[in-house]
């Protein structure tokens, strides 16, 4: 099923994975505005996730990975934001979501499944696990850091000055996991 996001409305607890959380941590306006009193976003993640943006090794980590890890230290530390969770071995067998698989990674099948586990809304970045989560979550539980970013503009959270900034801050962070979502 595939629907258009409405930026009138945005879930406010979210199992983000990997991309995501990489996308929405690479604007500090972006992420400050999200993690508002105003706007009161709440992110977690799975434990998988938590491992592909911290400890997996990388070929020549660049300097924007390294400050992406640094970001997500820092707020990991903090308490408030991207506290990760384990799934159990029941929840990996959930058959709907691994029959339709698709060549996902472990890091978005186990949001999905956490997502569901918990109906929580599931961000993602990524078109391939987007497509599986509206297959097994409902369609207004599965949204991308693009939706969130028209969210905080439509509810006047950022305002016209801010979204320059928000794109030119995204566009420097050009990572594997970041995409040109925003622009």
């Amino acid at each position: 099923m595939t629907y258009k996001l409405s930026p009138q409305s945005f879930v406010k607890y979210n199992v983000a994975d990997t991309c995501s959380i990489w996308n929405i941590l690479s604007s500090i306006v972006l992420y400050r505005a999200a993690t508002s009193k105003a706007s009161n976003c709440y992110f977690c993640c799975t434990q998988f996730v938590c491992y592909e943006c911290l400890i997996r090794t990388r070929n020549n980590q660049s300097d924007t990975e390294t400050e992406l890890k640094r970001r997500i230290i820092e707020e990991r530390e903090r308490g408030d934001q991207f506290v990760d969770y384990s799934i159990d071995i029941e929840d990996l067998q959930d058959m709907e979501a691994l029959e339709n698989r698709k060549s996902l990674g472990k890091g978005e099948l186990s949001s999905i499944i956490l997502a569901k586990k918990t109906r929580q809304a599931f961000i993602t970045d990524d078109k391939k696990a987007r497509n599986l989560a509206e297959k097994v979550l409902d369609a207004n539980m599965v949204q991308t850091t693009p939706h969130l970013f028209g969210w905080l503009l439509y509810s006047n959270i950022l305002n016209d000055s801010d979204k320059t900034t928000v794109i030119k801050e995204h566009s420097e962070f050009r990572t594997d996991y970041t995409a040109k979502s925003l622009s």
